[in-house]
Formats: C-alpha cells, sequence, structure tokens
C-alpha cells in the first residue's frame, strides 16, 4: 500500500469548511491542539507505519 496523492474526499469543500468551522471559536493554542488531536485519530486509523511515515515525509517537504 501506498499513500495516495490524488484528491480521494468526497465533497472536499464541505469537509474544508466542516474543518475550519470547528476551530471558529477555538482560541489559535486550543485550534492547534485540536488539530494535534485530528491528527492522532487518523493516523491511528490509518495504522499503517511505512504510510504515516510517508506522510510526514511530505508534509515536512517544501511545497509538501
Amino acid at each position: 500500500m501506498s499513500l495516495t496523492l490524488t484528491p480521494n474526499i468526497s465533497d472536499p469543500d464541505d469537509f474544508y469548511a466542516e474543518l475550519i468551522g470547528s476551530q471558529r471559536e477555538l482560541s489559535e493554542d486550543e485550534a492547534l491542539r485540536m488539530n494535534a488531536r485530528l491528527v492522532l485519530l487518523l493516523a491511528n486509523h490509518i495504522g499503517d507505519r511505512a504510510i504515516l511515515s510517508a506522510a510526514i515525509r511530505l508534509a515536512r517537504s517544501p511545497g509538501g
């Protein structure tokens, strides 16, 4: 299995709006904590360490 880089979220605009809306009344610190929890929840759901490592490398790269 490899990291999926092609669009794969049904209704991405609504997802983005939900993500942004979920932080609307949070302080910056609360929003950062929420994002960290979300990353950990999704990482746990994915579970595959090779996929997670590839995602970390890609996210760290410029323009990733």
